[in-house]
């Protein structure tokens, strides 16, 4: 005979599942719904990663002193307002772009690197954007300031410019002041792409040499100078980009990639990619002492004749 006292355990447990099952499926929705968020966020926004592109070609010509390269993406008619914060007081200024362009002519400049650690970008109606980005100027392989860049861009016929540049600089405590091999390696792929010779001799001691392939070596910073403007010069769209760091027992190869086109005095015209490395002796002061550069000569010598 049945005992009906464990008829309701039974029923109490099918219910329970099926409860735990009806939640189940009621909380299923949630969680699909973070997923899609989830992927929404990390899906790239086109507009945005083209704004954040124009921030890093102004940081990077910046950086460089090439003024120039600049016109594309800034009105002439925008301003820069600047906070210089030291000791807890800021020293502020509101120019336009025109004039700090002009303030810039006759001043003595070195390269900085400014990579950005962190975007907000907000954009309205795909007319008008406002970037805030968080940012560490590096001098020759050592952070020294954090900058809060502010930029507004604006659509003219079609194509984003800056309307207004603002940031805050502050000082970054000497415990956070340590030279980094591989932002210095960038720092000085960075001044190659520029427009500025001496900026790249300034990465060498007074007394550091320069050699590519066999020729002889370029001593001194006026020489080193020369060798970057001749590259410079046969290839004015010149980017070189860092590939990659190697470590030796007492030196470090710095290995590049070469992409310009030949369109300098006497040039072919032709477009040419290489790649090479120096290798590096690096001073107390972590400067190049000694740089040794190497790269296939026949195969750059055949591009500059029949291209790419």
């Amino acid at each position: 005979m049945t005992n009906p006292l464990k008829i309701p355990s039974v029923f109490i447990f099918v219910f329970s599942i099926f409860i735990i099952s009806c939640q189940s499926k009621q909380d299923k929705p949630d969680v699909i719904e973070e997923v899609l968020t989830e992927q929404k966020e990390k899906t790239p926004n086109p507009e945005e990663e083209e704004l954040k592109a124009l921030v890093e070609k102004l940081l990077f010509n910046v950086g460089n002193s090439n003024w120039q390269a600049l016109d594309s993406i800034v009105s002439n008619k925008a301003n820069l307002a600047s906070a210089i914060i030291r000791d807890g007081a800021s020293k502020n200024s509101v120019i336009t772009i025109s004039e700090y362009f002009e303030s810039q002519k006759n001043r003595e400049r070195k390269p900085f690197y400014e990579p950005v650690n962190e975007y907000k970008i907000l954009i309205n109606k795909g007319q008008i954007a406002f970037v805030w980005a968080d940012a560490t100027l590096h001098s020759f392989g050592v952070p020294r300031t954090n900058n809060i860049d502010n930029f507004t861009l604006i659509k003219e016929d079609g194509k984003w410019k800056f309307i207004n540049i603002s940031f805050t600089n502050t000082r970054l405590p000497e415990e956070l002041r340590k030279f980094d091999m591989e932002i210095f390696a960038k720092s000085y792929a960075q001044v190659w792409s520029g427009v500025r010779p001496e900026f790249v001799s300034m990465f060498f001691e007074e007394d550091g040499s320069l050699q590519v392939n066999d020729g002889d070596p370029a001593i001194g910073r006026d020489a080193i100078s020369n060798v970057a403007q001749g590259f410079m010069t046969a290839f004015p769209d010149m980017i070189v980009r860092f590939d990659s760091l190697v470590p030796k027992s007492n030196s470090t190869e710095f290995h590049w990639t070469l992409i310009g086109t030949n369109t300098g005095p006497n040039g072919t015209g032709n477009k040419v990619q290489i790649s090479g490395f120096e290798e590096w002796t690096l001073s107390e002061d972590g400067l190049i002492q000694e740089s040794k550069g190497y790269f296939d000569d026949k195969e750059y010598n055949r591009q500059l004749e029949f291209g790419n």
